[in-house]
């Protein structure tokens, strides 16, 4: 290794903890993911007897903290815009 690549090497960024890479994004970014009513229900504890067969969508914040859940797509994009939030889709 030359003197150049050293210097490089000396100047690469230590890996992210678990803990920052949790909160990257936190305040700023909502998750948006469509769940089925199972996933719903075990992700919302408090909700019980969803309907079946339908979809809902979740609002999460940055480290997964669930926010809302509403049966519209829209409603969830919404939710977080108007908690000053940039929504982004989970696949």
């Amino acid at each position: 290794m030359n003197e150049k690549e050293e210097k490089e090497d000396r100047q690469t960024p230590a890996p992210m903890t678990r803990s920052e890479f949790a909160q990257l994004g936190d305040g700023e970014v909502a998750y948006i993911k469509q769940l089925d009513s199972d996933a719903a229900e075990r992700l919302f504890p408090a909700l019980h007897d969803a309907p079946k067969g339908i979809d809902f969508f979740a609002v999460l914040g940055a480290d997964g903290t669930p926010l809302a859940l509403t049966d519209s797509r829209n409603a969830a994009i919404a939710n977080a815009i108007e908690n000053d939030l940039v929504p982004v889709s989970v696949h």
